[in-house]
């Protein structure tokens, strides 16, 4: 006798899976994730503004920038009395480096140019010595005189720029936005001149070129204020 065949049973239902209406709680780190991230990014943002403020405090580590020359009125032995004054050797060697200057051996030839100082007190011409920046035979500095003509020899063996404080400063004679040697403008006037023209602000600031005429007027100016000077022939 054949086996009956048994019947299949129906398929179930399957329920569609429900869309979530509510959100996912987050986790018990993602508060802290987020306090992290921004702590973080703070702290950066803290780096970054000091890294910038010791860059511009140094100057962006640049050794090539320039040195500043120290106030002509801090040098070593000055001559801060009235004119006329001496030529300053006896601290000579103590004020070069401050200067930016250094004791030569022999004349520079990379720059060699030439200018022409007059010093006037109450319209009477004062001297300008020899041999200023001519330490007793043993060197010379970059700027110096031969003679009281009242010639500037600017003689380097490196190229640069040179300026009249730090002749006056070789010199040993204080020069300032507000005083020469022993006069100071709150007590007695003075100015000084270019090729006869006023020169505003700090004279020691004034860059030495090739056959200037400066003229140094304290107090009462001589009857003509000189604009050029006949130098001799080869300087």
């Amino acid at each position: 006798m054949a086996k009956k065949s048994r019947t299949p049973a129906p398929p179930r239902k399957v329920q569609a899976p429900q869309r979530r209406s509510a959100p996912r709680r987050p986790g018990p780190f993602a508060g802290r994730r987020g306090l992290w991230l921004t702590s973080g990014l703070a702290a950066l943002g803290v780096i970054a503004a000091v890294v910038a403020a010791v860059v511009a405090f140094t100057g962006g580590g640049n050794s090539a920038s320039t040195p500043q020359v120290p106030e002509n009125s801090n040098l070593a032995g000055l001559q801060t009395g009235p004119a006329p004054w001496n030529q300053g050797l006896d601290t000579l060697p103590d004020r070069l480096k401050p200067l930016g200057l250094h004791d030569l051996t022999n004349e520079g030839q990379v720059v060699h140019i030439h200018q022409h100082l007059d010093i006037f007190v109450n319209g009477k011409a004062e001297p300008v010595p020899a041999n200023i920046g001519i330490y007793d035979g043993q060197f010379l500095t970059e700027l110096h005189t031969h003679d009281p003509s009242g010639i500037i020899h600017v003689e380097s063996p490196t190229k640069g720029q040179f300026d009249l404080g730090q002749f006056f400063g070789v010199w040993g004679v204080r020069l300032n936005a507000d005083c020469i040697g022993g006069y100071c403008r709150q007590v007695t006037p003075w100015a000084v001149y270019v090729n006869g023209q006023t020169s505003a602000g700090d004279p020691a600031a004034i860059v030495l070129k090739e056959h200037q005429e400066i003229a140094v007027v304290i107090g009462t100016p001589p009857k003509q204020i000189p604009s050029t000077y006949k130098f001799p022939a080869g300087l």
